[in-house]
């Protein structure tokens, strides 16, 4: 008897439903222990997939006991994937955040609070115990105790875009790679120690901004984007060392890129083109990743359920250089397949038979075998195509036969010579799974409706055993776990009925097989392409089992391979970057390319490979042959000056502020390089790409500098420029314009901006309630009210990354008087310099002006000006309504009061010298009184007000003449 553990989870599913351990739902999860009899074969041979029920396979089982606790409620269950015996259950958040660990295959369980929600988890490659989760607030938290303790390695984490380091590529192995959000539309690519992500031991392998989302660290390669001119260029780091653009052809300008493989030091790269927007173009790199060439055109994409995007692209687990795709070809999806890396594609040869045994016409070019390639990302299912290196030459994919690619009539077809034949095996959609590391096979039916049975081949897929696991019909919604791996032990998680609690039933195969494999077990086959068995340079021979051989394969008894190389012929050439292969299969120039260009690497003096225009594929170990006629020529470096340069800063902007370091990046290798930073000062460097962090400058002045890169040799230079804006932080802007103007006449409008030299600034004017403002350089402008009322000004001044705004109201009147009034010095010491104190002398200076005059409040304006001395001008508009000449007479009054310059000083007696009589004398007085008492009042809160400022107020910027 063997005890086998089952998971009960609640709410309904059906089978579509495989994303649910890796999305939050209402799933919930019981784990307890229930017991199985030993699996036992219902049929052998059953070559037409019988579906009887005739079963005795199946025995009662019962509940044992409870391991996490009836009232648990989970969500997620995570496997590591370098101990399988180590389990984790992740609660459901809404009801309790903690974590269920188990150590012993889920024996038992222990369970540990935490203080996040988690959303997803990383296990480290090679440690088992050290995992990075990503919580719901984007911080990133990591435990190097398989989950029992957590530590926050950093927030504003850019989901999905974290990695850990490579050992032998990374200078540690307790390193991560992250992308952090640093502003919206800007992130930044940092490193850092695992334990220890405080700023001082922060790693930037790149100094400047990237493009949000737009890390991968994948193998050797780190891949990101760059803001630079309002585009967006990818660059490449191969083997952590500095970044450089990725060269495609000239005209390949890229709405997106995804990085497909990076196996063997080789990069694939799906490049959608500015013309397509259903297909992907696939581009192959050389070892650094920075030399691209056409692989194959017109590639089918789709939309994943997460949004990402998915390309047509498998590469066969096993054996090196044979890839599946599927290419629109005249409005048909056809698949094809190479066997050297995209060197050569021909479409796949249809089976001879079905699975009743008729014969199958099917002749190329107009009907072949069209398979969906699309790998599953959910760990728990099998996609439709599967591989595996433990089991080279086999694939097995859901296809169908005919002109083109259907996704009606589907069946699952299987190769057991990597591509070359296949076999129908199934005329209905199944599920198919390695086990006993790739010597036996699993298949589970793909069905709405429940089942009771599973299939087993021995024989790669010619005769099916059928199975029952279970003694009630199971709707089957995945597997758990990687089956037969390391195990004879398979997992199938799913539920009795739609209403019914989720099952997790494991399936012991040990019972099935019959002994160790021993050597008289195997059997070789050889690799060929249509006949053909040098395939990238090689000759290559395989062991695998022989067929309906039911013994247990141990750990150490992965396939081996037996391998000669062969002489070199032309279909182990690719066409070179700037190369394009024609109908005769040469290789030529393309019309954007310079052959007798200068090498990037070449130095005056030196030597350098010229390229013939091909270039054998990496992994390719062909030799002699037709090698020296396509290998690349020893030449001198040629008498040319360098090309190619670039010059820009490292945030991709073309501002900077004083005071602050700018970091400019300089691309080209191994020559002279000198940056001439425009203030008369300039860097010369041997080879720039030793600079990892950029080449760093700090302007004093503000300004608009013009910055040069130089590249020179003994032949010449290359030499690039760009205009950087430096300026100083603007704290405000001041709006100045008179408060009364007439209608119909012009009237200056000026500002003042603190400090006053900020750089370039963009001045924005709006005029009551226009939504277009005018723009101009000038922060004076000239400006016609055409109507009477209150108008209201408003301006923006715009410098560097800063925007300030100020502004005021206008009176416009068909006509007005007005007056300036001057104050003693006196008072100049109690002026502050605010709006504020101005504003209260001119509400008392109104104040006293109506009583004295018995002008009415709507037709006296006052206004103090800003500055010293103080000044102040009073303004007289006519009434609104005037019925007799009461106001003529008024005028005539005011105008004696005010027609002489009215002098007061505060707090010191004030005198009239004019003898014009007692009215004059009795403002003047009523005035002076009251500004003796204000100030008083102006000593103890503005003077004060002042000082404060003074203190508080910002360091001042210096300026360029």
């Amino acid at each position: 008897m063997k005890y086998e553990k089952e998971c009960q989870f609640g709410g309904q599913s059906v089978f579509s439903s495989l994303s649910l351990l890796f999305k939050k739902s209402q799933k919930r999860c019981r784990c307890q222990v229930i017991k199985h009899e030993n699996l036992k074969p219902q049929s052998i041979n059953d070559n037409n997939n019988s579906n009887s029920n005739n079963d005795n396979s199946s025995s009662p089982h019962h509940k044992l006991n409870e391991k996490v606790g009836p009232k648990t409620i989970l969500s997620y269950l995570y496997v590591s994937p370098n101990n399988k015996r180590k389990i984790m259950l992740l609660t459901d958040p809404e009801v309790e955040s903690s974590l269920l660990i188990s150590l012993d295959e889920g024996a038992s369980y222990q369970k540990h609070s935490l203080s996040f929600d988690i959303l997803s988890l990383l296990f480290h490659p090679e440690q088992e115990d050290w995992i990075l989760a990503y919580s719901h607030d984007q911080k990133l938290y990591v435990s190097v105790e398989f989950g029992r303790r957590w530590q926050l390695v950093h927030d504003g984490v850019v989901p999905n875009r974290f990695y850990w380091s490579r050992l032998g590529l990374d200078k540690e192995q307790g390193m991560i790679h992250l992308e952090i959000s640093v502003s919206d539309g800007r992130s930044q690519y940092i490193t850092c120690k695992l334990q220890n992500c405080s700023d001082g031991n922060k790693g930037k392998p790149f100094p400047g901004f990237i493009i949000p989302n737009s890390l991968v660290v994948q193998d050797e390669y780190v891949f990101i984007q760059v803001p630079i001119g309002g585009q967006s260029v990818h660059y490449v780091s191969y083997k952590r060392n500095s970044f450089y653009p990725m060269k495609l052809p000239k005209y390949t300008l890229p709405k997106d890129l995804q990085i497909i493989s990076t196996d063997d030091n080789q990069v694939v790269a799906a490049i959608q083109d500015w013309h397509q927007n259903d297909s992907y173009n696939l581009y192959m790199s050389e070892s650094r990743g920075l030399f691209f060439t056409l692989m194959l055109e017109n590639v089918v994409s789709s939309k994943g359920p997460e949004g990402n995007i998915m390309i047509d692209l498998y590469e066969v687990a096993g054996i090196k250089g044979v890839f599946l795709s599927n290419k629109v070809v005249e409005n048909q999806v056809k698949t094809y397949i190479t066997y050297n890396k995209g060197r050569d594609w021909h479409l796949l040869q249809a089976p001879t038979t079905d699975l009743q045994g008729n014969k199958v016409y099917c002749e190329q070019p107009f009907c072949s075998l069209h398979l969906h390639l699309h790998v599953s990302e959910n760990p728990y299912t099998s996609g439709n195509i599967v591989s595996k290196d433990s089991a080279p030459g086999i694939i097995i994919a859901s296809g169908v036969v005919g002109p083109e690619l259907t996704t009606t009539n589907v069946s699952i077809f299987i190769t057991s010579d990597a591509g070359n034949t296949w076999r129908e095996v199934f005329q209905e959609e199944y599920s198919v799974f390695f086990l006993n590391q790739g010597g036996s096979l699993v298949a589970i039916r793909h069905t709405p409706l429940p089942i009771r049975h599973i299939w087993l081949s021995f024989d790669e897929g010619r005769n099916w055993d059928k199975y029952s696991f279970t003694s009630s019909p199971l709707y089957v919604d995945g597997v758990l776990g990687e089956p037969g791996e390391d195990t004879l032990i398979m997992t199938i998680f799913g539920h009795f009925s739609h209403r019914s609690e989720w099952q997790l039933v494991k399936i012991d195969f040990r019972s099935v097989f019959q002994h160790r494999c021993t050597s008289e077990d195997y059997l070789t086959w050889q690799l060929h392409s249509e006949g053909e068995v040098c395939i990238m340079g090689m000759k290559r021979i395989f062991q695998k089992l022989k067929a309906n051989v039911r013994c247990v394969k141990a750990r150490d008894q992965y396939i081996s391979q037996m391998s000669d190389s062969c002489p070199c012929t032309d279909a182990d050439f690719e066409c070179d970057y700037g190369f394009e292969r024609q109908v005769d299969g040469s290789c030529t120039p393309a019309f954007w390319f310079i052959p007798s260009a200068t090498s990037r690497d070449c130095i005056t003096g030196e030597s350098f490979l010229n390229t013939t225009g091909y270039r054998k594929a990496l992994s390719n170990n062909c030799t002699d042959g037709v090698l020296l006629k396509y290998s690349p020529r020893r030449q001198k470096c040629p008498s040319q000056a360098p090309r190619g340069l670039q010059l820009f800063t490292s945030e991709g902007t073309l501002v900077a502020t004083v005071g602050r370091n700018v970091t400019f990046l300089v691309f080209l290798e191994e020559v002279h390089i000198t940056v001439d930073f425009g203030d008369g000062t300039a860097i010369s460097y041997v080879n720039i790409s030793s600079i990892d962090d950029g080449v760093k400058h700090m302007y004093s002045k503000v300004g608009i500098y013009q910055v040069s890169a130089t590249a020179s040799n003994s032949l010449g230079f290359d030499r690039v420029i760009l205009y950087l804006h430096v300026s100083c932080q603007l704290e405000q802007v001041l709006l100045s314009a008179p408060s009364v103007v007439v209608k119909n006449k012009a009237v200056n409008l000026t500002t003042v901006l603190r400090p006053s030299n900020v750089g370039t600034v963009i001045y924005y004017w709006w005029f009551d309630n226009k939504t277009e403002p005018v723009v101009t350089l000038d922060g004076a402008m000239s400006f016609t009210f055409p109507k009477e009322g209150s108008h209201r000004v408003t301006v923006q001044a715009s410098a560097g990354n800063t925007v300030h705004q100020d502004q005021m109201t206008v009176a416009v009147y068909d006509y007005f008087r007005s007056h300036v009034l001057a104050f003693s010095s006196n008072l100049d010491e109690l002026n502050p310099g605010v709006s504020e104190w101005r504003e209260d002398i001119s509400r008392v200076v109104k104040s006293s002006m109506v009583q004295v005059t018995g002008i009415g409040e709507d037709q006296l304006l006052v206004t103090v000006l800003p500055g010293l001395p103080t000044t102040a001008e009073i303004f007289i508009v006519p009434e609104k309504r005037s019925r007799d000449g009461a106001t003529d007479e008024k005028w005539v009054h005011l105008d004696q009061v005010l027609s002489r310059q009215i002098i007061l000083m505060a707090p010191a007696p004030l005198v009239d010298s004019s003898d014009s009589g007692h009215s004059g004398t009795a403002v003047i007085m009523l005035v002076s009184v009251v500004l003796m008492g204000l100030a008083i009042f102006v000593i103890y809160k503005f003077k004060r007000y002042s000082i404060l400022d003074t203190m508080n107020s910002p360091h001042h910027c210096t300026y360029l003449q």
